[in-house]
C-alpha cells in the first residue's frame, strides 16, 4: 500500500503556514474541536476544508440529534438504549461520556443560536428506531444537520483565533518517529501545495460511504482521514461495522437521498412489492427495530418477493404532520413525481455510517503523538457494532469538543521547538505513469464493495475482494496523480481494503456485520474490537 504522499517533497520549498492547532474538516466534529481549542486558550487554530466550509456530511443530516433533555427521559435510559443497539460491543466509558456530556453540549449549541423545532414553547422531540422514549431533537422538520452546521460555523467564525481555509485537500499527515508535525495540503483550484506546521493536529474528516455504489454520503466522504492516519502509523478499529440505512430513495436517475428514520418514528409503514407490511414478521419493534435489523429484513424481503425495492407508506399520517416535519423529503420526492401524501416512496438500504475508524482514547488521542481524531472518522467504541439512530451528531459535538480541549493541552506541553522532517517521501517505490482512468477504477471499487461487503457477506466473496483490492493498489498507489480525484481513489482503496480485511477476519455475525457463512453471534471468540495497522495491509 501507499506509505506516504507520493511526491518526494522538499518541505522547505513548500509554502507553509504555522498554527498551534490544525483541524482537518469543518463538519460538526471539526467545528466543535476548533471552537473548544480556541475557547481553551489557543491563539491560532487553522481549519482545512476539502470544499467549502459548509459542504459536509453534517449539512446533509436530516433526522436529528439524540439527547436526554426530556422530563420523561434520563441519561441512564439513553445509556441503556445505546448499549442495546451496539450489539454487545460498545465501550461503556465512551457511551457514558456521550450521554452525560451531551445535554451540556446541546445547550451550548442552542446558546450559539441553533434553532431547534419547538412545540408549545418546549423543544420538540421525536422517536427513532431503538429509542425507548422520544428524545430526538430536530430543526426545520428534516434539516437538522444544516441548522447545526450553520450555528457551529457562525460561532467558529466569530472567534478571532480561528482561520478557515476552504478548497484545500489534505494529502497526508506529516510525521516522523511516531510523532505528527502537521499536514500537507493541496489547493484544489490551482494544485499548489501548502505545508501546515502545528503543535497538535485533529482529523475530523467524516465518513467513507463513497467506497460503496449505493450510499447516502456526499461525494466528499472518501475515507481520507482513516487512510491518512493509517499511513502515519495510527491504528484503525472496527472497520467491518458499516451501517446501512434502511430507507433511501430508490428511483432511476435520482440520488440515493436518505428518507429519515423519523418518518417511521412518526408512523410510516414499510410495505413489500405486494403491498404487504412485513417488518412485524422480523422484529417485535417492527419499523422501529434497530437499523441493522431493518436493513437486513428489507434485503431478505426483496429476495423473497423478487422486487428491487420496498415502499415507505405515509398515508396513515396527517398531511399537517408530514408537511411540518418532512418538508425537505416532500420537496425532493416531488421533484421526481412522487406525492408522498398519496404515493408510497420506493426505498432500499444504502451505506450510511462508519462505526469504525481511527482508534482513539476518550480524549481523542491516537497512538501517534500529537495526532487526534473525532467524529465519524474516529472510533472510540461508542457505537459498538451498530449505531443508535441520531447519536452521530451528538458524538461529533461531544468528542469534537474533547479533542479540541485535549489538542490545546498537547500543544501547551510541546511548545518548545521540535525537529521538523526535512522531506516527505514515498517508501522508495519508483513512480510509474500507468495512465489510470480514475473514474473507471472508482466505479469498479464501489460496485465490488457493494456486492461483497454490503449488508450480507461471505468469506469466499471477502477473500476475493481482499485480493482484488490489493491488486488494484499495486498499480493505483504507485501513480503520481495531478489532482485530488486520484488521491481520493488511493484513500478509498486503503479504507475499502481495511473494511474487507476486518470483515473477513470476524467470523461471526454481529450488528451491522452479517456473515452468511457464520450467521451466529460468538461472544466467546469475538466480543472485542478488531484493530488493523498499515502492516496488516502490506502482507
Amino acid at each position: 500500500m501507499r506509505e506516504d504522499f507520493l511526491l518526494d517533497t522538499n518541505l522547505s520549498r513548500v509554502p507553509g503556514l504555522e498554527s498551534e492547532i490544525l483541524v482537518v474538516g469543518s463538519g460538526v466534529a471539526g467545528c466543535s474541536a476548533a471552537i473548544a481549542a480556541a475557547q481553551a486558550g489557543a491563539s491560532s487554530v487553522l481549519v482545512l476544508a476539502k470544499a467549502s466550509a459548509d459542504m459536509t456530511a453534517t449539512d446533509h443530516a436530516q433526522g436529528g440529534i439524540a439527547v436526554a433533555l426530556g422530563t420523561d427521559d434520563s441519561i441512564e435510559q439513553h445509556f441503556a438504549d445505546t448499549l442495546s443497539a451496539g450489539a454487545g460491543l460498545c465501550d461503556e466509558d465512551a457511551v457514558r461520556k456521550l450521554v452525560a456530556d451531551g445535554p451540556g453540549r446541546v445547550r451550548d449549541l442552542i446558546s450559539w443560536g441553533a434553532a431547534f423545532d419547538r412545540e408549545n414553547g418546549e423543544l420538540a422531540r421525536t422517536a427513532e428506531a431503538a429509542h425507548s422514549v422520544r428524545r430526538v431533537l430536530h430543526a426545520s422538520g428534516d434539516a437538522t444537520g444544516r441548522e447545526i452546521q450553520r450555528a457551529l460555523l457562525s460561532k467558529m467564525l466569530s472567534l478571532e483565533a480561528v482561520t478557515v481555509v476552504p478548497s484545500h485537500f489534505t494529502v497526508d499527515i506529516l510525521h516522523a518517529d511516531g510523532e505528527c508535525f502537521g499536514a500537507l495540503a493541496v489547493n484544489v483550484n490551482n494544485g499548489a501545495l501548502m505545508r501546515v506546521s502545528s503543535r497538535a493536529t485533529i482529523l475530523a474528516t467524516g465518513g467513507l460511504g463513497q467506497v460503496y455504489r449505493e450510499t447516502t454520503n456526499p461525494g466528499i466522504a472518501t475515507g481520507d482521514g482513516p487512510a491518512m492516519a493509517l499511513r502515519a502509523g495510527a491504528q484503525l478499529a472496527d472497520m467491518e461495522f458499516v451501517q446501512f440505512h434502511p430507507t433511501t430513495l430508490y428511483l432511476a436517475g435520482a440520488p440515493r437521498f436518505l428518507i429519515s428514520e423519523a418518518v417511521r418514528g412518526e408512523g410510516a409503514l414499510l410495505l413489500n412489492s405486494r403491498g404487504e407490511r412485513f417488518m412485524p414478521r422480523y422484529h417485535d419493534m417492527a419499523e422501529l427495530a434497530p437499523r441493522d435489523v431493518v436493513s437486513q429484513s428489507i434485503v431478505k424481503e426483496l429476495a423473497k418477493t423478487g422486487g428491487n425495492c420496498v415502499f415507505l407508506d405515509l398515508k396513515g399520517m396527517s398531511p399537517e404532520l408530514v408537511n411540518r416535519r418532512f418538508p425537505n423529503i416532500r420537496d425532493i420526492c416531488a421533484d421526481f413525481g412522487l406525492n408522498i401524501l398519496r404515493d408510497p416512496i420506493p426505498v432500499r438500504p444504502s451505506a450510511h455510517y462508519a462505526m469504525g475508524g481511527i482508534r482513539t482514547d476518550l480524549s481523542g488521542r491516537t497512538c501517534v503523538r500529537r495526532l487526534l481524531a473525532a467524529g465519524e472518522c474516529a472510533s472510540t467504541g461508542v457505537h459498538g457494532a451498530n449505531r443508535l439512530a441520531s447519536n452521530s451528531l451528538l458524538e461529533g459535538l461531544v468528542f469534537g469538543t474533547t479533542a479540541g480541549e485535549t489538542a490545546w493541552r498537547e500543544a501547551g506541553e510541546n511548545s518548545a521547538a521540535r525537529k521538523f522532517p526535512a522531506r516527505h517521501t514515498s517508501s522508495g517505490v519508483a513512480q510509474r505513469k500507468v495512465h489510470i482512468d480514475v473514474g473507471d477504477l472508482q466505479r469498479s471499487l464501489k460496485s465490488l464493495m457493494w456486492r461483497t461487503a454490503g449488508v450480507f457477506r461471505t468469506g469466499t466473496d471477502l477473500e476475493l475482494t481482499v485480493r482484488q483490492l490489493a491488486f488494484w493498489q499495486e498499480y493505483a498507489c504507485r501513480e503520481e496523480f495531478p489532482d485530488p480525484a486520484g488521491l481520493e481513489l488511493q484513500n478509498m482503496l486503503a479504507v475499502a481494503r481495511a473494511i474487507a480485511n476486518s470483515a473477513l477476519n470476524r467470523t461471526e455475525s454481529r450488528g451491522a456485520h452479517q456473515r452468511q457463512d457464520f450467521p451466529a453471534l460468538n461472544d466467546q471468540a469475538w466480543k472485542h474490537h478488531t484493530v488493523i495497522t498499515k502492516h496488516d495491509l502490506s502482507r
